[in-house]
């Protein structure tokens, strides 16, 4: 894994690509991150923690206060901690800005999902509901949720109303658009999670990168080794 950055999400705007087409963008403020702390991890790795958004230090409990006084850094509303190789060079007081990473990667960014309150299952998990005709009583009702009497309990996991949204999400694989370091901020395409203002983790993504484009040579080889398979 790598390092991430803490901003906050300021709202969607759309850009020109370089071939003219239209790109929806989410817009994410993040003033210079600090790392507040540095600790072995396991074998092999270490943890970085990271400060984000400055804040009075009355606001802080004590322990915090004690924990920025120890580092000799100025205190910080928010702390997420990033698992890193050992090998990675980190040290208490560096800042990272988002020049951390470069328009073309892909990311994972991760915040807290807009609450939508208290809803029903046609809403919160896509069932199709029931019959709509007069006769029904049932239209948006869930149905029959339990079993016979054995094992005469409700399975756990089965789809119920209840609270939807306020909960972390994580959306993949979503590409830098552009790296804007004067305004601190970064340009990424589609939608991200939250509400306006929310705090977000923008962090390299962990399942691949755009691989890079084949050179010429492994082309013809690859061409002609098919071209042999296929005279056998």
């Amino acid at each position: 894994m790598s390092i991430g950055l803490l901003g906050r999400k300021l709202g969607m705007t759309q850009v020109y690509d370089g071939d003219g087409n239209l790109v929806p963008v989410t817009v994410v403020g993040a003033e210079p991150n600090v790392v507040v702390r540095v600790q072995a991890c396991g074998e092999g790795k270490k943890s970085v923690q990271m400060g984000f958004e400055t804040v009075r230090e009355k606001r802080l409990t004590k322990p915090l206060r004690g924990h920025f006084a120890k580092a000799g850094i100025a205190p910080r509303r928010f702390l997420r901690e990033f698992v890193v190789d050992a090998t990675e060079e980190w040290g208490p007081g560096q800042e990272v800005g988002v020049n951390l990473f470069r328009p073309g990667q892909l990311v994972d960014v991760i915040g807290i999902s807009k609450g939508k309150g208290f809803q029903g299952v046609m809403k919160k998990h896509n069932f199709s509901g029931q019959g709509a005709a007069h006769g029904s009583k049932m239209h948006r009702r869930n149905g029959a949720v339990g079993c016979r009497s054995t094992p005469g309990r409700i399975y756990r996991n089965q789809g119920m109303p209840g609270q939807l949204g306020s909960a972390r999400t994580t959306v993949q694989d979503l590409a830098v658009v552009s790296v804007r370091e004067e305004d601190r901020a970064l340009l990424i395409r589609g939608s991200i999670p939250g509400a306006r203002g929310g705090l977000v983790v923008v962090r390299t993504a962990i399942k691949g990168q755009p691989k890079p484009p084949a050179k010429p040579q492994a082309k013809a080889a690859k061409s002609q080794a098919a071209g042999k398979s296929s005279k056998k």
